[in-house]
């Protein structure tokens, strides 16, 4: 059961909060596919990630959800009650839709280089390939195996992944002002 509690909440979602807004997410995009292997996959993912959740911090997660107002319920006829996205947790869910995570490009930029290393132990190396493939689908330019660049604001971002995959211990972000090949990274985002 769900009650409504006066606590202030934080501005930071915990990883376990931005489950749980992907799946309800999760339930919106199997009711707009059309394609059954689309739909089947989204199950199957909803399925997996649902079977991680301890049920305790499930229901502290969701009650912080409910008072940012995030998530709100319905009545159902039978007695039942649903617990749904609101307009906010839909922009929420899918601003954290880790596989379609993009970096906005800025209209001008502030002259300084985001710079991710990483140095995930071998027996996380799928971890690792997971978001080495994460940076790169975001445009980040391989600076080395480990070492991703891009010149755009994107902590958030990067906390997300770090947080999504519990590395932070592994994962390093910088913000620097110089970077000595320079002149080919700002050709690969257009800012020569």
């Amino acid at each position: 059961m769900i009650t409504q509690s006066k606590k202030p909440v934080q501005g930071r979602r915990s990883a376990l909060q931005k489950k749980v807004l992907l799946l309800l997410y999760g339930g919106i995009a199997l009711g707009l596919t059309r394609n059954p292997n689309q739909y089947f996959r989204v199950v199957r993912e909803v399925a997996k990630e649902w079977g991680k959740i301890d049920r305790i911090s499930l229901n502290r997660a969701i009650q912080t959800l409910y008072n940012s107002k995030l998530v709100a319920t319905k009545d159902n006829d039978d007695g039942t009650t649903t617990l749904v996205l609101s307009k906010n947790g839909e922009h929420l869910a899918l601003t954290y839709n880790i596989d379609n995570m993009e970096i906005k490009p800025q209209s001008k930029w502030d002259g300084r280089w985001r710079i991710v290393m990483f140095d995930v132990p071998e027996r996380k190396r799928h971890t690792r390939n997971a978001i080495r493939s994460h940076f790169k689908n975001m445009g980040f330019y391989e600076f080395q195996k480990s070492v991703f660049v891009h010149p755009f604001p994107c902590t958030k971002e990067i906390d997300y992944i770090i947080e999504f995959y519990n590395m932070r211990r592994h994962i390093r972000f910088i913000t620097a002002i110089e970077i000595d090949n320079a002149i080919e990274i700002k050709r690969r985002f257009n800012l020569a």
